[in-house]
């Protein structure tokens, strides 16, 4: 966390990813700092360049305004980038030029400037997979792969659940309308079974439903 460099976190969706890139920035000297979390699998591909870099007036059609980027907004903090490898092929080389250079230039722009961001990436596949099958750039990779973070998924550590779950039930029962219940070792045995495909998510929101439906102070196999 106190090192001043890029992080990729890798990991299956909902290991918790975002919430490890989050921890990095809290524990870091950035901290107080801005934090910004950019989601690329929920952008366009056309507006994934703007959002990044930003574009000065008239750059493009429909570019009416000066529009600041992600990466000047996030000047002396932290940018998290989840699902990295959604980002286009264009805009991978020159993000991995801002990293290495220091300097971002708008859209539009005749000169750059220079930025202070860590950038802290996040995706669900092996990017240096992705590489050696020319799907990534090797640029961007060597600028945000030094360190790296593999978060396993929970049917490879499956005993974690017990912990896991008394966790959950604990902030389940801090919300309004619910209460607080305990786990039976019947039901503990049945999550510690089962393989979660969809992880530590999957588990929150199971155990959440399970909250709601059972009247009793304790959750058992039935539940």
């Amino acid at each position: 966390a106190e090192l001043n460099r890029p992080v990729l976190v890798i990991g299956e969706r909902g290991t918790g990813k975002e919430l490890i890139a989050e921890r990095l920035h809290h524990l870091s000297p950035r901290w107080g700092e801005p934090l910004i979390t950019m989601n690329c699998a929920a952008l366009p591909e056309t507006l994934i360049e703007a959002e990044l870099f930003g574009h000065e007036q008239g750059a493009f059609a429909g570019a009416f305004d000066r529009q600041r980027g992600l990466i000047e907004h996030c000047d002396g903090g932290t940018l998290i980038l989840d699902d990295i490898d959604r980002v286009p092929a264009e805009q991978q080389e020159r993000l991995a030029q801002v990293l290495a250079s220091g300097i971002v230039r708008p859209t539009g722009a005749t000169h750059g400037f220079k930025i202070d961001v860590r950038i802290i990436a996040s995706s669900d596949f092996a990017l240096d997979e992705l590489v050696a099958e020319g799907e990534f750039s090797a640029d961007l990779f060597d600028q945000i792969s030094a360190t790296r973070i593999r978060i396993p998924a929970l049917r490879e550590r499956l005993g974690d659940i017990p912990a896991l779950t008394r966790y959950f039930l604990s902030l389940i029962g801090e919300r309004p309308g619910l209460k607080h219940h305990s786990i039976a070792d019947s039901a503990l045995s049945l999550l510690e079974a089962y393989d979660w495909p969809g992880n530590v998510r999957q588990l929150q929101a199971a155990l959440f439903r399970a909250c709601i439906f059972e009247q009793r102070e304790a959750l058992t196999a039935h539940s």
